[in-house]
């Protein structure tokens, strides 16, 4: 990885980011084109077939751009509604690009 990989924490942090299928679907939304205004995906998009979109929504804006935003993966404007690329993206980007690079072998759920 690149920039912080010193950085014992930065590990920690590109998984924690990982974690979630909502922030994988969110990261792998904003490596194929960035930026992105928040319109141009759906809460739809991000849902499994079990998902509350209600709660996906509440979580979404109260939890998952927040982290990604506070990790430096995304830089979230709620004032423009864009999210784009963040100064740590390149910190997760080549684990981004082996998910979608190995989608099929890859766990239900991923990303």
């Amino acid at each position: 990885m690149t920039g912080d990989s010193a950085d014992p924490g930065s590990l920690d942090r590109v998984f924690d980011a990982l974690s979630h299928p909502y922030r994988r679907r969110i990261l792998l939304l904003v490596s194929e084109h960035n930026p992105r205004d928040e319109d141009e995906f759906s809460v739809v998009e991000l849902a499994t077939e079990d998902d509350d979109l209600e709660l996906l929504t509440t979580e979404l804006y109260h939890a998952h751009l927040p982290k990604l935003a506070e990790s430096g993966y995304i830089e979230w404007d709620e004032d423009i509604h864009s999210i784009r690329r963040g100064p740590n993206f390149d910190e997760i980007a080549p684990l981004l690009r082996l998910m979608d690079d190995h989608q099929d072998e890859l766990p239900d759920g991923w990303p």
